[in-house]
């Protein structure tokens, strides 16, 4: 471990973290900038690959957080002690706790995940607000769930919006990045129960099924749905009933729903 103290805003090192905030950037370094103490703290006790910490003295009150510079400052490659105003230059958030790390990503590929028995998965299709999918990671935590699988063009995991809307759960959850093609073949070799979410005829209540474990629940983009290409992989086809005048209910809640009905049944969990 290195430590640097730093008060210029136009700082090498400031000016590559805050690069990290495009995508672009993100995939061709393979990091990315998470903040505020709660998320850091969620990323070091989850032994998530943290390079490198960064802190303000001027704006990190918390013991909590300050007891985390001091029992991790020795085992992440460098520490970066931050004046406020440098360390504001790197912030996303409009009140900064004082407290950020810059960590690798770490996508996973099919092959690396091995179903179990009573796993809770959510695939997602080209879904495009990193705040719906950050909230849908901390819904599957809530429930006990395993993690998510991304298909093709969805909003990257690591972006600073989806990280933020986790609270951390992105630590807890496997995210896996694959495209729908390979997710088909994978889903045929090993038979486990797909449920799809949809308007087209021949839909169940969602609650009127019987989910069999494992399960993995697959969702469309907040746009369009699913195509008929990924209904036509589904076991089931469910739909929560819409009583008022809305026709849909946002991505990450109709997401919610679902998922504590498979948990109930699947593990027990109550919402």
């Amino acid at each position: 471990m290195s430590e640097k103290q730093i008060s210029s805003t136009s700082n090498q090192t400031l000016k590559a973290i805050r690069k990290l905030h495009r995508r672009k950037e993100r995939f061709n370094t393979g990091r990315y900038f998470l903040e505020g103490i709660r998320i850091v703290g969620s990323a070091l006790q989850h032994n998530a690959s943290v390079e490198t910490l960064i802190y303000s003295p001027d704006l990190l009150t918390s013991e909590f957080g300050l007891d985390l510079i001091s029992d991790y400052k020795e085992k992440v490659q460098l520490v970066l002690e931050l004046s406020q105003e440098a360390f504001c230059s790197v912030a996303k958030k409009e009140n900064p706790q004082g407290l950020a790390a810059v960590a690798k990503m770490r996508y996973l590929s099919l092959d690396d995940i091995s179903i179990q028995e009573n796993d809770i998965w959510v695939v997602l299709d080209t879904i495009r607000d990193p705040g719906n999918l950050g909230t849908i990671l901390r819904t599957l935590d809530g429930v006990g769930g395993t993690g998510v699988v991304l298909l093709d063009n969805s909003v990257d995991a690591y972006d600073p919006g989806a990280v933020r809307a986790s609270m951390g759960a992105l630590f807890s959850q496997h995210v896996v990045k694959t495209t729908f093609e390979e997710f088909q073949q994978w889903k045929v070799s090993h038979g486990f129960c797909l449920i799809g979410t949809s308007d087209h005829e021949g839909r169940k209540h969602y609650r009127s099924i019987d989910y069999k474990s494992p399960t993995f629940l697959i969702m469309g983009s907040e746009r369009a749905g699913l195509p008929d290409s990924h209904l036509e992989l589904c076991d089931e086809m469910v739909f929560i009933p819409m009583l008022g005048s809305c026709d849909s209910l946002n991505l990450s809640v109709a997401t919610g729903i679902v998922l504590y009905e498979i948990a109930q049944q699947l593990k027990g969990v109550s919402a």
